[in-house]
């Protein structure tokens, strides 16, 4: 029989270990681990009297699962319950009790509704169902005497007494109550087997704690294929409930679809990546897209010798002296060049100015300041800041009068909602060209 017991029990884990190997190249899912107790409750043939408490028949258990989860749907478990099951009966025909240490191993296919379809697999409340296949093992015991070893002999009066009421003596006994220990191994003449195969089926839900860790909840119905848990047969097979709480701890991380996109992602080169090819990785390249060839400070940067913001290989002056205005291609701009850049934009004011007093239009403004912003791109040196007493009129403060906040202004003065004047409007108008 222990050979039997033992290779059932190799049986089992090498299943659920089978089953691991099988889905760990799909997953970085390890199995969970539950621990936990709960309550026993036996349905059988004892159990039918009269004037006994529904408490009789219940006693603690303890379990242990361990469970390997396939993909989002299922679940293979074993599990194993440690425990007692009893009951009592007391009546006039009958006065039956047992208490029977059991060891139940179960196999199960879990199916879990945590599968992205009910719930969410990120969801804390995840409820599940099982079914499986068992095998038990119970010794049965009774309480049939007390301490001194006297038995038990029930009265019609619902009293127990050290004699039976129909012995001659029966005046002289005495009353004796019962202790409740479970002294007497029960057997029967037909030497019945003490292990069965039963039938699991249960149901629960996760309340999940932490990333790792939850807390279950659930009850199992276990169905034998044996009558004898009690030692007394007559009617079907005997049946009990297991009802418990327990902790549960999942190893590993699954590893969802995202994993797997990125799992051909070579990262450590992607680190190494340079794509302008300088020297210098994408990562810490400030200036991305330099040209081939060109020399680069550690940052990535081309060289700029002079300091001037143009780099070397763009300057076509590189000994520029320290804090010198240049153009765009790193010549200094002198003095004499400002003074000729200022005439032509002084030059340039003034005729603008005069063609639109000939022509006044919201479109000329908009030409004249579109060919302004092109020359500010490529005259640096020159700068124009707005007067005090026309800044009002700069919305959007850019520093910078556009045709719109010309047209505004002028529109705000003929509606009374500006303190602009006439004269103050010529200033704003006279500004715009030769900003």
């Amino acid at each position: 029989m222990r050979n039997k017991n033992l290779l059932l029990i190799v049986l089992l884990f090498s299943t659920i270990t089978a089953i691991h190997g099988q889905n760990t190249a799909k997953t970085k899912q390890l199995p969970s681990v539950a621990i936990g107790a709960g309550i026993l409750s036996f349905n059988g043939d004892i159990g039918n009297g009269v004037n006994l408490s529904s408490f009789s028949r219940i006693r603690v258990g303890y379990h242990l699962t361990i469970e390997e989860r396939i993909g989002k749907y299922l679940g293979v478990s074993v599990n194993g319950v440690y425990g007692k099951l009893s009951d009592s009966e007391r009546s006039l025909e009958s006065n039956l009790n047992f208490e029977s240490k059991i060891m139940q191993g179960d196999l199960n296919l879990v199916l879990h509704f945590d599968n992205d379809l009910i719930f969410s697999r990120t969801s804390v409340f995840a409820p599940y169902i099982y079914a499986g296949i068992g095998y038990l093992k119970f010794d049965t015991y009774g309480d049939l005497t007390n301490k001194n070893n006297i038995k038990y002999n029930y009265w019609s009066d619902g009293t127990i007494h050290d004699i039976a009421e129909t012995d001659p003596l029966a005046s002289s006994s005495t009353l004796i109550q019962r202790d409740y220990t479970y002294e007497t191994k029960l057997t029967d003449s037909s030497n019945y087997s003490r292990s069965s195969l039963a039938l699991p089926l249960g149901i629960g839900f996760n309340l999940k704690v932490l990333r790792n860790l939850s807390v279950n909840m659930g009850a199992t119905y276990y169905l034998t294929f044996t009558d004898w848990i009690d030692n007394f047969k007559e009617g079907s097979n005997d049946k009990f409930i297991y009802a418990n709480v327990s902790i549960q701890y999942n190893f590993g991380k699954e590893q969802d679809e995202s994993d797997a996109l990125y799992k051909s992602v070579d990262f450590s080169a992607l680190d190494r990546m340079d794509t302008d090819e300088d020297g210098v990785s994408d990562g810490d390249d400030r200036c991305p897209g330099t040209p081939k060839g060109v020399k680069v400070t550690g940052h990535g940067c081309p060289e700029d010798n002079d300091e001037d913001g143009v780099p070397d290989y763009k300057d076509k002056e590189l000994m520029t002296k320290r804090d010198a205005i240049v153009d765009e291609k790193g010549v200094t701009i002198t003095d004499k060049m400002l003074l000729e850049q200022q005439s032509q934009y002084d030059s340039l004011a003034t005729e603008r100015s005069q063609l639109f007093n000939e022509n006044p239009s919201l479109s000329y403004l908009k030409d004249v300041e579109a060919k302004s912003t092109e020359a500010r791109k490529t005259s640096p040196g020159k700068a124009s800041k707005i007067p005090y007493a026309l800044r009002p009129a700069d919305k959007n403060n850019d520093g910078f009068i556009s045709a719109d906040e010309i047209a505004a202004a002028i529109d705000m003065f003929f509606e009374g909602d500006s303190d602009f004047s006439v004269e103050k409007l010529n200033k704003l108008i006279d500004f715009f060209f030769e900003q």
